[in-house]
């Protein structure tokens, strides 16, 4: 998947996605993503990203049936596509390369 990059929030948002399995939705990917990095950020933010990655292909969503707890609303649900993996298996690869190539340092009195 050449040529497709995403940003660092995108980054984050589709390892959600992929991670929340059939559970992924913009609340619930929200949620993981404050607990798990602990930044500040709103649900407008997700929404925005999924619009991004969906257009790009790398998720798709669906709609599913209305719960009591939305007011009988519906949510949507996102799934990431193999396109979407073979991009995050790309960038890991390549970041895991540079970190390799770091070179192993003693840090003394830090």
């Amino acid at each position: 998947m050449k040529g497709e990059s995403i940003g660092e929030l995108e980054e984050l948002v589709l390892l959600t996605v992929g991670s929340l399995l059939e559970e992924a939705y913009a609340v619930a990917i929200l949620d993981e993503l404050v607990e798990k990095t602990g930044r500040k950020m709103d649900v407008t933010a997700i929404h925005s990203v999924l619009r991004r990655l969906e257009k790009k292909g790398l998720v798709k969503s669906e709609m599913r049936g209305a719960t009591k707890e939305r007011g009988g609303r519906r949510k949507r649900y996102f799934t990431m596509t193999p396109a979407g993996r073979a991009v995050l298996d790309d960038n890991m690869a390549v970041r895991m390369e540079l970190y390799q190539k770091l070179p192993k340092l003693t840090f003394f009195g830090v």
